[in-house]
């Protein structure tokens, strides 16, 4: 059996980050291990893994740039310590002096970084009840979508509110992902009303693996995220989630079940490209000349 076919355990390490990096890394650290235990041999933390800030000025006075964050060093030891690939969700990195960026890292067995990953959509919403979110305010977005190779397949990153553009990750399977990463601090409110629907719905239309490692729960800086990690396979059937506590999600991935999946419903295979027509200023009519023949 070829690399690429044979079977692997991913686990989600779900999390509820507060305000102190380094608590924050222990607390990863710990549950990293705990799957390492159980035989994962990838693991995924969540979005903003080192830090969920309570506003602008501490988010600023505790960011530093990526070759000075402590957070990355850390994941990196842990990913040579542990002979493990080491997916970080995401953590909040300087960019400039007044913007920072939401940035996933893919990190090899070796402690390499093999993929970074911006977050390309800004979560800026009014979800009603006083519940208001501006990224764009603190955040730079990315530009790029990206994929790395694992022993198992090809890994498509993205970030939490890109899961609700399909378009980044149909461009991400046609250019060869079998499995799709949605790390992920989803509001309790609309992670209620659509995180199962979203995940799923991504991994059907590509047939691919959806792996989403969540952050859950009340968080110190007063945010409650709705949890639930999830891996999805191929068929939209979830293969495990997590509840709103911290701790791991396991499932083992048979990269077999994408070529099962497209081979069934091989929609990569028939999307075709299509123009837009713009309606039409004023309707066609058919314009009845009385008296002709």
């Amino acid at each position: 059996m070829s690399a690429k076919t044979a079977t692997f355990k991913a686990a989600m390490i779900q999390m509820r980050s507060g305000l102190v990096p380094a608590a924050n890394i222990d607390a990863a650290s710990r549950l990293i291990a705990e799957a390492r235990a159980e035989g994962a041999d990838y693991v995924q933390t969540p979005e903003m893994t080192n830090l969920l800030a309570a506003n602008r000025e501490q988010l600023f006075a505790t960011v530093v740039e990526e070759k000075a964050d402590p957070s990355l060093a850390a994941f990196r030891d842990l990913a040579r310590k542990h002979a493990l690939t080491i997916h970080v969700g995401s953590l909040a990195i300087k960019h400039t002096h007044d913007r920072a960026v939401n940035r996933g890292f893919v990190i090899d067995p070796q402690g390499e970084i093999a993929a970074r990953y911006d977050k390309i959509h800004m979560f800026d919403v009014d979800l009603g009840h006083g519940e208001s979110y501006r990224e764009s305010n603190n955040y730079a977005p990315g530009e790029s979508g990206v994929l790395t190779d694992l022993p198992w397949g090809r890994l498509g990153v993205t970030i939490c509110y890109d899961v609700r553009f399909p378009a980044l990750y149909r461009a991400l399977a046609e250019a060869g992902a079998t499995m799709l990463t949605v790390p992920s601090a989803f509001t309790k409110q609309t992670g209620e009303a659509h995180w199962h629907i979203l995940n799923r719905a991504r991994a059907i239309e590509n047939g691919c693996f959806v792996m989403a490692a969540a952050q859950g729960g009340k968080h110190e800086n007063g945010r409650e995220t709705f949890g639930h990690s999830l891996i999805v396979d191929p068929w939209g059937r979830v293969l495990a989630e997590g509840g709103t506590e911290p701790g791991v999600v396991m499932a083992e991935i048979d990269p077999a079940e994408v070529a099962k999946a497209r081979s069934r419903i091989p929609s990569l295979q028939h999307g075709r490209r299509f123009e837009v027509v713009e309606p039409l200023a004023e309707p066609a009519r058919l314009h009845l000349v009385r008296g002709a023949e």
